[in-house]
């Protein structure tokens, strides 16, 4: 297993020759991760449905030649993280990347704004939502096809950090920034650490879930608690997440600059919307992992049932035997913008259905 020591002797040499392998294996095809350098398999593993009694299959997929694992706080409160730790125990910590997020950062945020909202009289309450309504407007954040609907508060999610955006602009100063950004950025990741059983993370991603460029641009803290974390030899690279106003927040994390990477929602259906920040991305080296790229068409929950026009667009797109979901990851992975597309893959049946995928001849 790679120790901090061998970690941090590592970073100069893998920067200098531009590419960082783990667990090539034959069969997989793999893609260069923007300016992280990592050669990552196409197909990385979704973490919300690991925990210690749901990750042996990961360890088929790694056998496989996958080599990027996602995870989170936020994912089964800490199981997530907890199942990774026996994935690391049983095959290294040196088999592959691994990213967690900061799940706190932005509910914190607008929880925090929130509470100064309520406490407001009815007109200035009334003045601020009036302009929160105008600015999404303008924005065009809630068109159905931009925000394709993949989990049932997400308009709410928009709407929230938007208000917190506003209420930044007067009430900013009564936020203890120091505690609620910064501090809040650097405890995450430790107590990550601490879950997962190393010493060090690949990516760390803040904010997780990003709804607005307002909150990769607007913070200074969260860079700054990154490059502290980063000379402490605990990760390496700065991403950023996004499930709403995916062009948006990708554009914001190029012009920021201190990000290397960044995992957004895009589709078959909202890839016109996306495209253009895509290409800018990848003319500034920023990595994009494609995430919801199946979501229009498959969803677990209770009563869900695709749209016929989104399943004819990936038909039409993808013809032939597979299902709807393989057919949407053959379909992002033929954007070579694109460095890999993220799998909620939760059993060894839907390993053995999409990890394949990533293969040249299949795109």
């Amino acid at each position: 297993m790679i120790g901090r020591r061998e970690f941090l002797g590592s970073l100069a040499a893998g920067g200098a020759l531009g590419a960082e392998w783990r667990n090539r294996q034959p069969g997989m095809t793999y893609r260069r991760l923007g300016r992280t350098g990592f050669m990552v398999s196409e197909i990385v593993m979704g973490g919300n449905l690991i925990s210690p009694d749901n990750y042996e299959h990961v360890l088929a997929a790694i056998d496989m030649g996958l080599n990027y694992l996602d995870t989170a706080p936020a994912y089964g409160r800490g199981q997530s993280e907890l199942g990774y730790a026996r994935v690391i125990r049983a095959r290294g910590r040196d088999r592959f990347f691994l990213t967690t997020k900061v799940s706190l950062w932005d509910g914190n945020r607008n929880r925090l704004y929130r509470e100064i909202f309520d406490s407001l009289p009815g007109p200035d309450q009334k003045r601020l939502q009036g302009r929160v309504e105008g600015e999404l407007a303008r924005r065009g954040v809630l068109e159905p096809d931009y925000l394709v609907n993949y989990f049932p508060a997400q308009a709410e999610q928009v709407r929230a950090a938007a208000l917190a955006n506003l209420m930044s602009e007067k009430y900013g100063r009564s936020i203890d920034r120091e505690k609620n950004f910064r501090r809040l950025i650097v405890d995450s990741v430790e107590e990550s650490l601490k879950r997962l059983g190393t010493d060090h993370l690949d990516v760390i991603t803040c904010p997780h879930g990003a709804s607005t460029p307002f909150e990769v641009l607007g913070y200074p803290e969260t860079i700054e608690a990154f490059e502290k974390l980063k000379k402490e030899g605990k990760v390496r690279h700065l991403s950023v997440s996004a499930h709403n106003d995916p062009a948006g927040v990708l554009r914001a994390a190029v012009e920021a600059k201190g990000y290397s990477m960044a995992m957004v929602a895009y589709n078959i259906v909202n890839h016109r919307l996306v495209d253009a920040a895509l290409q800018e991305a990848s003319r500034n080296d920023v990595g994009v992992i494609a995430m919801k790229v199946a979501r229009p068409l498959h969803d677990l929950r209770p009563g869900f049932q695709a749209d016929p026009r989104r399943i004819a667009l990936i038909e039409q797109a993808v013809p032939g035997p597979l299902k709807a979901p393989q057919k949407a990851y053959v379909w992002a992975l033929r954007n070579r913008r694109l460095a890999a597309v993220i799998s909620e893959m939760g059993s060894l049946e839907l390993v053995k259905d999409n990890l394949p995928l990533a293969s040249g001849a299949r795109h």
